[in-house]
Parts: structure tokens; sequence; C-alpha cells
């Protein structure tokens, strides 16, 4: 039975189905229920952060990306691939089951194109395919739009995905290109391989997969002239808190600020604690805040601070473009101005 845990943030969400699309790694289908729909609402490319439990810690969060698409899926689909000495993709493969129940966040993420009408330029290491699927499916399905996918595995028994992509690409051909690299044929990718097929297809560039990967694909764009503006990584970082656990309520109000707050069409104007962060100071106040890591690492809270200043704390998901904009991070930015402005 779908319900939500009084002593958690997040939802407990049955799982549909368990597949098996490479010898490490799986799909997990998780049945929304109708009332959550709306909440679990979610954009190509957008991750899950599911609880793990642990026996050591009691439990560790994940993040995964949606391989679903919310404009062709009724079902959230994760997919997860073993990695070496990875507790969680580990546990996530070993235990899970269709009715097994697991417990997450709400889609989050920014990894998503502004526009699925525009061209776009994939490049995929591994599993980083994942979210590289759904928004391929978005583009297809909602636009006219051209997708093009460098897509670098070792070998042909781990490319996850294999025949979705050989039928999207007999049904799209012309509108779809996919380029498999195997490094047992043809080793690493060179920058010069990685340059002839930006070249080839022309497009807002999207990178997921292995640090190096995504790395060299990042160095090679920029010295081809691609604007870094038009060059999107997702990067996840292992959590090193626990997402899932409420901030203890908020009794220090003293010093506190005025924060208007437009957020999902709405406007809210709240007492915002100098020693708190926004996300917690939203919580608090029964309002959904967008969050995932809380550690400043993922950038599912990122906003736009419109009036006053703040002391942002820990900004690494946002680059210099995004901070000289305006943008902040609501679990890290505290209030440095008695009135402040803050748009999601």
């Amino acid at each position: 039975m779908t319900h939500t845990l009084p002593r958690l943030l997040g939802y407990t969400i049955s799982v549909r189905s368990v597949i098996e699309e490479t010898p490490d790694a799986k799909s997990i289908v998780l049945a929304v229920p109708h009332e959550l729909r709306d909440k679990f609402g979610y954009r190509p490319g957008q991750f899950l952060t599911v609880r793990v439990p642990s026996d050591l810690t009691g439990s560790v969060a994940r993040c995964y990306s949606l391989a679903s698409c919310p404009h062709t899926d009724g079902d959230l689909k994760v997919t997860i691939k073993r990695t070496d000495g990875g507790y969680g993709s580990n546990w996530l493969c070993d235990n899970v089951v269709a009715g097994s129940q697991l417990h997450v966040l709400p889609p989050s993420g920014n990894f998503t194109p502004a526009d699925l009408g525009g061209d776009l330029v994939l490049f995929a290491g591994g599993s980083g395919i994942t979210p590289m699927m759904s928004i391929i499916k978005g583009v297809l399905a909602t636009s006219t739009g051209n997708a093009a996918l460098f897509y670098a595995n070792r070998e042909p028994s781990s490319i996850i995905f294999d025949a979705q992509l050989r039928e999207l690409t007999e049904t799209h051909s012309d509108r779809l290109t996919v380029h498999h690299w195997l490094e047992s044929e043809s080793g690493l990718p060179t920058s010069a391989d990685i340059a002839e097929f930006a070249q080839a297809n022309p497009g807002e560039a999207f990178l997921c997969g292995p640090a190096p990967f995504m790395r060299a694909v990042r160095e090679t764009l920029l010295e081809a002239g691609i604007d870094r503006t038009r060059i999107h990584a997702e990067e996840f970082v292992s959590l090193t808190g626990d997402p899932f656990v409420p901030a203890a309520p908020l009794t220090d109000t003293g010093n506190a600020s005025n924060v208007v707050v437009r957020l999902d069409g709405r406007t809210h104007a709240l007492a915002w604690p100098a020693s708190a962060n926004l996300v917690d100071v939203l919580l608090d106040a029964g309002i959904d805040a967008p969050f995932s890591c809380r550690e400043g690492d993922c950038g599912s809270c990122m906003c736009t601070l419109t009036a006053g200043t703040v002391d942002p704390g820990r900004t690494e998901a946002l680059d210099p473009d995004d901070i000289a904009d305006g943008y902040i991070l609501a679990c890290q930015a505290r209030p440095t101005s008695p009135e402040l402005e803050v748009d999601f």
C-alpha cells in the first residue's frame, strides 16, 4: 500500500516490474498511484533519489536517472547499473523485485533541455544512456527536432537499451542518429572522433557517463568552439547526508529576514532565520520545495535571487554564468539582508 511515511520526507512506491537490460544493469518500473501523479510529474532527463536500506547506517541515498519519458510512458522507470563496490546499485539489483517497495523523493534535476524542439547532440558512456533515452523519446514524440547520440561502451554485451535504440532508429531514421563506440573494437574515443561527430551533428550538447569520458567530451567541444552555455553535463555525487530525514523544526526565529518566494505559481511570504537555509524554511512551512541532495551538489533546488543578498554557501552545482545571473542554491543560501525575493 502506498503511503507517506510520517518520519521521512518522500513517498513509498510499489515496484511494478524489474527488467534485466544487460548482465549488470536492471530497470525498475514504479507504479506511481493516481493521487501522486502530479507530484511525480517530471521532465526528460531528470532523476529520482532512492532510499536504500543499510545495516551500517540505516540507509543511504542514491540518485538514478529516469529512462522513461513523460510523453511516451505511463510508469516511471529508473535503470541501475552495478558498479564495483557500489553498495546502492548492487543492493537494488540484488534485492528489488516486482512488489517491492521503494522510498523515493519526487523527480528532480536540471539536466533537461529547455526546448525539446531544438537539435540535440548527446554523448553517453555506459549507464549514462539512461537520461538520454528519456530525452530522445521526448524529442521524437513532441517535436520535429533531431537527436544524434554518440554512445560509448566497453563491448556489445554492455549496451543498455540496444534493442530499443535500434527500433527508434528504424522508426525515426530521418531524425535520430545513433553511433555506437565500442572500446573492445576501437579503443577509447579520441578528441578527433568526438569532434567529428559533433561537427556532423550540430546542436545543444548533453553529456552523461564516467567522469573521464565527460571531461574529454567537454574539453573537445569547447576546443571546437561550442559555447559553454550549450554544453550540459549530468554529474552525480555520492550523498554523505540523508535527504529523507527532515531538518529539526525551526525554533531560532531571531534575526529573521522577510522573504517572498514564488514557487509553482504561488507566492509565499515567510520569515527566513539567518541560521537556516531556504529549503528547510519552506519545508518547515509545509511548502513542497524542490530538492534532492540537500548538500549543494545536484542543483535541484536552484532558484533566482531577485532581491536582497545571501551567503550562498556551497555553490559547486552552479557555474560562473549561473552565479552571475543571480542563481542560488536554496539548500545552501542564508539571508544577509532584511528583505529578499526568490523565484523558483
